[in-house]
C-alpha cells in the first residue's frame, strides 16, 4: 500500500472539501425540528457510499431516523468487515461560547494542530472519524486493493442512545453479518502516541422532578415556610456524594471490578503530565474518587454527574419566586459487570428514599447502554496494533475510556461479533462541547492508517 500517501496527497482538497460539506448539515437527532436537516444527512451519506464503490447502498427505515447500510463483497468466502458510525450530532447549545458558526465549518491552525484543524459540531464526533472509513474503502476500492468485503452500518441516534438500533440487528442479522466489527468513534493519547481504546463504560442516564407547592409562590411571603423545591433538589444531588467523592446510592458498587495493581500499573504508563491536563482546562486543581488517578477516575471507575439543572425564574432581572418544580439531567457512567438497568433502578429507589417530607419525586429514565472490554489477544486487536505501528512508526498503547457507545456490548449479543475501536481524535477536540474540531492532519492519519488494518486482518485471518 505504497501509494496511499500519494493518493491521499493527489485527494487531499477534495477529502477535506466532501468532509466540510458534511459538517454543514445540522443533523440533529434531539431535536425534532432539525428532521429534515437528519433526512438530507442520510441521503448525503448514501450518496458518499455509492461513490466511494460500494455495490449497494440503502436508506434503511426504523421506528426512528435511518440506518444508511452499504456494501462491497468481493468474495463471500473472504472475511468481512463491518464498519459502523453515526451521523447525528450533538447540539451546538450554547451557542454564543462558539468562535465560529458551529455549522459553518472553519479551518483554523492550533498549537496542538499546525495543520489546521476543522471547527464544526460534528467534526470528530463523529462525522469525521466515519468519513475516513467511506475513505478509506475509496482508497482500497479505485486502487484494487480491498482485500476482503466491507460493509457500512451509519446511523442517525446515537447521540440519543440508539434506541432503533436494537430491532435493526435483530431484523438484519443476516445482511450484517461479519466477521469483526470496525468503529472509529473515540480518541488516541497524542499524535506522536496512539493508541486504541479497549474499554469503554456503560451509561444511564436519567431525568429527575422534584415537586413542592401547586404553584410559584412569593418568596417573601412563603419563603423559610414551604419547601423549595429547587433547594431540596440540590441538597439531595450534593448527598450523591460523601467526602471522599464515592457515590453513596446503596449497592452502586457491588459489581464494580477492582482492577488489579499489575493492570493499573501498565495503564500508568501512558504518556501523562497532570500539570499539562490541569492547564489545557484551566483548572487549578483536579477532582474525583479518592484512592484513584486521573486517569484512573475517568476510565475504569463509575461517576455521577449533574448535565443540566434548572427551575423557577431564569429570565433578565429579579423575579422573587419560590419556584413550584425543579429539574436536573443526571448522567452514570459505568464499567463493565455493572447493568445499566439495575444501576437505574438502584438511582430511582434511593433518590425517593432521601426525598424529605413536602415534595415529590419523579424519575425519568431516558437512556443507557453496557459497559464494554475488547481482549488484547484477538487478532482483530493485531491487526490494528501492527496498522499503528506501520503509519506512525510507534506501537500504540491500550487503553480503556471514560466514553460510552452504548451499542457495542449489543453488537456482540446479536451479532456475535467483537469491535475494535480505532480512533483518531484527541481529548482537546472539545466533542460534545462549543468549538468542537478535528485535526486534518487527524482525519488524513486515520485514511493512511485504516487500509492496513484490512490487510493485516486479511492476511491473520486466513
Amino acid at each position: 500500500m505504497n501509494d496511499i500517501i500519494s493518493f491521499i496527497a493527489e485527494n487531499k482538497s477534495r477529502f477535506i472539501d466532501e468532509l466540510v460539506e458534511l459538517l454543514k448539515i445540522p443533523s440533529i437527532s434531539a431535536n425534532p425540528k432539525y428532521a429534515n436537516d437528519m433526512d438530507i444527512m442520510a441521503k448525503a451519506v448514501q450518496k458518499s457510499l455509492l461513490d466511494a464503490g460500494c455495490d449497494l447502498v440503502e436508506i434503511c427505515p426504523t421506528k426512528g431516523y435511518p440506518v444508511i447500510y452499504g456494501e462491497k463483497i468481493i468474495d463471500p468466502k473472504l472475511p468481512t468487515v463491518l464498519v459502523y458510525g453515526h451521523y447525528d450530532v450533538q447540539p451546538a447549545d450554547p451557542i454564543d461560547l462558539w468562535d465560529s458558526a458551529p455549522f459553518e465549518p472553519t479551518i483554523k491552525k492550533t498549537d496542538i494542530h499546525p495543520d489546521g484543524a476543522i471547527f464544526a459540531r460534528g467534526a470528530c464526533d463523529d462525522k469525521g472519524q466515519f468519513f475516513m472509513h467511506v475513505k478509506a474503502v475509496e482508497y482500497m476500492i479505485k486502487e484494487d486493493q480491498l482485500p476482503c468485503n466491507v460493509k457500512f452500518m451509519i446511523e442517525g441516534e446515537e447521540e440519543v442512545g440508539s434506541e432503533s438500533l436494537a430491532d435493526f440487528l435483530v431484523a438484519n442479522k443476516e445482511k450484517l453479518r461479519n466477521d469483526i466489527i470496525l468503529i472509529s468513534d473515540t480518541g488516541m493519547i497524542s499524535n506522536t502516541q496512539p493508541s486504541i481504546t479497549t474499554g469503554l463504560r456503560g451509561l444511564s442516564y436519567v431525568e429527575v422532578e422534584v415537586t413542592g407547592p401547586n404553584r410559584d409562590l412569593h418568596s417573601g411571603l412563603y419563603g423559610g415556610a414551604v419547601g423549595n423545591p429547587i433547594n431540596i433538589l440540590t441538597k439531595m444531588i450534593a448527598s450523591l456524594h460523601d467526602e471522599n467523592n464515592h457515590i453513596t446510592i446503596p449497592g452502586f458498587y457491588d459489581k464494580v471490578e477492582e482492577l488489579p495493581k499489575e493492570e493499573r500499573a501498565e495503564m500508568a504508563k501512558a504518556p501523562f503530565t497532570l500539570e499539562a491536563y490541569k492547564k489545557a482546562l484551566d483548572i487549578d486543581a483536579v477532582y474525583g474518587e479518592k484512592g484513584y488517578s486521573t486517569n484512573e477516575r475517568n476510565s475504569i471507575r463509575p461517576t455521577l454527574d449533574v448535565n443540566g439543572i434548572w427551575g423557577g425564574y431564569t429570565g433578565e432581572g429579579a423575579k422573587t419566586v419560590i419556584a413550584s418544580k425543579a429539574y436536573a439531567k443526571i448522567s452514570m457512567r459505568l464499567v463493565p459487570n455493572q447493568d445499566w438497568n439495575e444501576i437505574t433502578n438502584l438511582f430511582t429507589k434511593h433518590f425517593n428514599n432521601i426525598a424529605p417530607k413536602g415534595v415529590t419525586i419523579k424519575v425519568t429514565p431516558h437512556h443507557g447502554g453496557q459497559g464494554y472490554v475488547t481482549p488484547i489477544d484477538t487478532i482483530g486487536y493485531q491487526a490494528a496494533s501492527k496498522a499503528y505501528e506501520i503509519t506512525f512508526g510507534k506501537k500504540p498503547i491500550p487503553q480503556r475510556s471514560g466514553g460510552s457507545i452504548p451499542i457495542v456490548s449489543l453488537f456482540e449479543k446479536e451479532l456475535g461479533s467483537k469491535t475494535i475501536l480505532m480512533g483518531f481524535g484527541l481529548d482537546s477536540d472539545a466533542i460534545h462541547s462549543p468549538n468542537e474540531h478535528f485535526g486534518i492532519w487527524n482525519y488524513l492519519k486515520g485514511i493512511e492508517t485504516i487500509p492496513y488494518f484490512y490487510k493485516y486482518y486479511t492476511e491473520m485471518k486466513e
